[in-house]
């Protein structure tokens, strides 16, 4: 035990030393208005840890999701905005202050009415195309939420890899855009009861073709690099009890994707729809061999997406804007036994990670993490009260 103990100490280490420590921007201050269950809080945040404790469906979780909102103008939870306005109001309104480690801030908004569009401001200009924001407060949360990346479709796995790298390559985030714009496109004319017009259908075609295989190579790139730093928290986390492995799944490993796109243009009209091209990708999740969603326990399954997560984060870190960015951590300790909770603890209480949003029912499991991150701070020292801060959550209001 006390060998293991050490070999792990030695690779958070060993792990901490090659990540140089990059600048940070943190969120100092959220204000809430009829957010979910929340009807209005206005929230001052710790530079480090921030915990939220309260039972079950109290609002712990649409704190988190606030905050993922401001980063990406969406709810974590749900792609139709609409669901994150309070029952019987006609609109919200979330307001985050944040400050970048050279003292600059930033000040964002965003604002929805029932009936219209919604608005993202920084500071006093709202922005033209909400894309334009994306990347500018990089993020990653970690939810109960993220085992349908185990369960569910394809869709889910090609919108992980997807919201990684619009957060540092705005190129990738437009050429998605117009990828999807001709997919739509093409399989209209796909649905139409007479025969398509040929040369039109082939600038669709082609265009698909030219932005699929850009977005192909990203996606290549960021796996390639993500697989070894996910298998690496995977073994901290897990003491190596299981192999994993991430397998990028495409068509366009099988040649040129123009040439797969107009031969199956027949095989495609009659089902209505286009049955090739990077929409179809896949991430395969295996353990030991095997898929995940088969043979995983729970306790295996969430510590494959928390090594998932905690990857993407060490990616982002190195990536873009080259940004600290905040985590999310939303109920992660369930279905973990002692040991895996353990490796966890010690993981998000060193120096690599930035600002921390926790969520749990169980005050035990901060009370630990808090313990591990105040050891080494002297106290009565002015740094010590700055370390973290703790609100109870309870009906939508927080204390």
């Amino acid at each position: 035990m006390l060998f293991l103990y050490l070999f792990f100490t030695l690779c958070s280490s060993l792990f901490t030393f090659f990540v140089p420590l990059l600048p940070e921007m943190r969120l100092n201050a959220l204000t809430i208005f009829n957010y979910k269950n929340i009807s209005e809080s206005e929230l001052h945040f710790s530079p480090k840890l921030n915990c939220f404790i309260g039972g079950n469906g109290q609002g712990k979780t649409n704190v988190l999701d606030a905050i993922h909102f401001l980063s990406f103008c969406r709810s974590y939870s749900s792609s139709i905005d609409m669901l994150s306005v309070r029952h019987g109001q006609e609109f919200m309104s979330l307001q985050g202050l944040y400050e970048h480690e050279d003292g600059t801030t930033e000040d964002i908004h965003c604002g929805l009415k029932v009936g219209q569009k919604k608005v993202v401001r920084r500071g006093k200009k709202a922005y033209r195309r909400i894309s334009e924001h994306i990347g500018l407060i990089p993020l990653v949360m970690v939810s109960p939420a993220d085992q349908v990346l185990v369960t569910g479709g394809s869709e889910e796995r090609r919108r992980f890899i997807d919201m990684v790298i619009c957060q540092y390559d705005p190129a990738y985030t437009e050429s998605l855009i117009r990828y999807n714009k001709a997919l739509q496109q093409r399989n209209a004319m796909l649905k139409q009861e007479e025969e398509p017009d040929g040369e039109v259908m082939r600038l669709f075609e082609e265009q698909m073709a030219r932005e699929g295989e850009y977005i192909f190579a990203k996606r290549s790139e960021y796996i390639a690099e993500l697989v070894p730093i996910f298998q690496q928290f995977y073994n901290q986390i897990s003491g190596e009890q299981e192999k994993v492995e991430l397998h990028y799944v495409s068509h366009c490993q099988r040649g040129p994707l123009l040439e797969q796109l107009t031969s199956q243009r027949f095989k495609d009209r009659a089902v209505g729809y286009s049955l090739h091209g990077i929409h179809k990708d896949d991430l395969e999740m295996l353990q030991n061999g095997y898929p995940v969603r088969r043979e995983g326990s729970q306790g295996q399954s969430k510590t494959f997406l928390i090594s998932l997560k905690l990857a993407q984060f060490d990616f982002l870190s190195r990536t873009g804007t080259r940004t600290t960015p905040l985590l999310l951590l939303d109920d992660i300790f369930d279905k973990l036994d002692a040991d895996r909770v353990e490796q966890i603890v010690k993981l998000v209480s060193g120096d690599r990670f930035g600002q921390i949003f926790i969520t749990d029912t169980n005050r035990g499991h901060l009370d630990v993490i808090l313990s591990s991150m105040t050891g080494s701070i002297p106290h009565g020292t002015a740094h010590e009260t700055e370390v973290n801060r703790i609100f109870f959550v309870e009906n939508g209001e927080i204390k």
